[in-house]
């Protein structure tokens, strides 16, 4: 490779760290091109963007970030990254979703990245990809702001309903 390619390379490399919330790093040894395909076919789908790397590119790319030496061990044999920009579980639910098809069984987790903080791949199957997405997030915050809301309603709505009720029962006592 030209040095202007690596340089080229190295920049866009650093741009999508700068950038992403999340990144997962992939060892995709012994997968066929036919999984690897609908591999980034699945990542497309979450919005995830997915690149084999070379790791002395990638080790240039990060080498002044906080968490950049603490990856020199992982970034090792075949590397694939895996940048999620907006929700950053995306990709490692992808990867824990894609682990359990018989065309994943060979894809193996590195680490991951999120925020400055690099997680083992035991964390990254177990904590990140179990961790609500943005518009789950989103759901749950909307049912707390609602919960009072409808507790509210009910009170208001319960003295004319024991009223119906005492009504009832005087009309069933007549009877």
């Amino acid at each position: 490779m030209e040095r202007a390619v690596k340089t080229t390379e190295i920049s866009d490399i650093k741009a999508r760290f700068d950038r992403m919330t999340a990144a997962v790093f992939l060892d995709y040894k012994g997968m066929t091109v036919a999984s690897l395909t609908k591999l980034r076919a699945e990542f497309r789908k979450a919005g995830v963007e997915y690149k084999v790397v070379k790791n002395t590119l990638v080790k240039q790319a990060i080498k002044g970030a906080a968490y950049g030496d603490k990856l020199n061990d992982v970034l090792v044999g075949m590397t694939g990254v895996a940048w999620s920009y907006e929700d950053p579980s995306a990709a490692a639910k992808v990867v824990k979703a894609f682990r359990k098809d018989a065309a994943g069984e060979k894809l193996q987790i590195k680490a991951g990245l999120v925020e400055g903080s690099v997680l083992t791949a035991k964390a990254v199957e177990e904590q990140l990809a179990t961790m609500p997405g943005k518009d789950e997030l989103r759901a749950m915050l909307l049912a707390t702001f609602q919960a009072p809301l409808q507790q509210f309603v009910g009170l208001l709505n319960a003295p004319a309903q024991n009223f119906v009720y005492l009504l009832s029962a005087k009309e069933r006592q007549g009877k």
